[in-house]
């Protein structure tokens, strides 16, 4: 039987330590992610916002492209984007660095051991 483990911690040192140790451990499958507050996705050309070819306020403001009309009108809703409020402009901060694991039921407590052990949270 398997058992999962999403281990959140503040840098990618920390997670990679981690990581390192269940390799040895012969996990079934882990990967180490970020949280971010938008997708991935940005354009790797420059914009002319003049020319109208913009997905929408938060790809000039944030450098982030929704996936649908209604994603681009959520992030330009964002304090962060369209500056309409004060404070709420900061993105995940803190521990956003996730290592997700597929372990064994016999090594699932050595792996939480080893996680508190590196500073995440599980």
């Amino acid at each position: 039987m398997e058992k999962n483990v999403l281990a959140y911690f503040k840098t990618q040192e920390e997670a990679r330590e981690v990581l390192m140790k269940l390799q040895v451990l012969r996990v079934a499958e882990a990967r180490i992610d970020r949280v971010t507050k938008y997708p991935q996705e940005s354009r790797e050309i420059q914009i002319n916002p003049v020319t109208g070819n913009v997905a929408g306020l938060a790809e000039l403001t944030q450098d982030a492209i929704g996936d649908t009309h209604e994603a681009g009108v959520l992030m330009a809703s964002d304090p962060a984007a369209n500056g309409m409020s004060m404070g709420g402009s900061g993105g995940v901060t803190g521990r956003d660095i996730l290592l997700t694991a597929i372990v064994e039921d016999s090594i699932h407590p050595q792996v939480l051991h080893l996680v508190e052990q590196a500073g995440g949270m599980v």
